[in-house]
């Protein structure tokens, strides 16, 4: 579980074809307190580690992972955000992300709102019942609040220090994140007997 407070911006450093993809990812953390088999969130994706070095871990991606998130457009240099599993006691600041990435969301449009950037983003119409004003959302493993809601479209504001620490800011309209919705969200749909997702 994660709390989708991202802590570091790894890069992309290697990308190798081996049965599922094999990504390096350079990173400030310190690895020598990572050990193998931990979970990171790789841009809101849970992977496991398999390797590691002075300043890099590696991890694989099954298909079913790729098909479903960015990873299968990442590259050498893509930036990604990453968070180190919670660990009993840890402050939750953001709110319970699991790292299991539902889809894609795509930028619509990015405008300026004071110091701050307005994005809004679009989402397959099946994840839309689990959108709400003030609800939360991870984006690249960003926990993030929803401003309003509109059909399949909905809006965050992002402040500038979130811009800063994340890739958000050097997102562009027509970027695709990866989407993961509330698990609380979620499990009232399913209650309610209306989770189709």
């Amino acid at each position: 579980m994660f709390t989708g407070i991202i802590t570091n911006i790894g890069e992309v450093e290697e990308i190798r074809e081996q049965g599922d993809r094999w990504f390096r990812f350079r990173t400030d953390f310190d690895l020598s307190a990572v050990p193998l088999g931990a979970s990171i969130a790789c841009s809101g994706v849970c992977l496991t580690v398999i390797e590691t070095g002075v300043d890099w871990f590696a991890v694989t991606a099954s298909g079913e992972t790729l098909a479903r998130t960015t990873m299968r457009d990442w590259s050498v240099g893509t930036r990604i955000n990453l968070e180190r599993a919670l660990r009993l006691g840890d402050e939750l600041g953001g709110h319970i992300v699991s790292g299991h990435v539902d889809d894609t969301a795509l930028i619509a449009t990015i405008e300026d709102d004071g110091a701050s950037k307005c994005f809004t983003f679009r989402v397959p119409p099946r994840f839309a019942r689990y959108l709400a004003p003030k609800g939360s959302v991870a984006l690249d493993g960003i926990s993030l609040t929803v401003n309003a809601v509109l059909d399949t479209t909905f809006t965050v504001n992002i402040i500038p220090h979130t811009l800063a620490v994340t890739t958000l800011g050097s997102n562009r309209t027509g970027d695709l994140v990866n989407f993961e919705v509330d698990l609380l969200a979620r499990y009232v749909a399913r209650q309610l007997g209306t989770d189709s997702a």
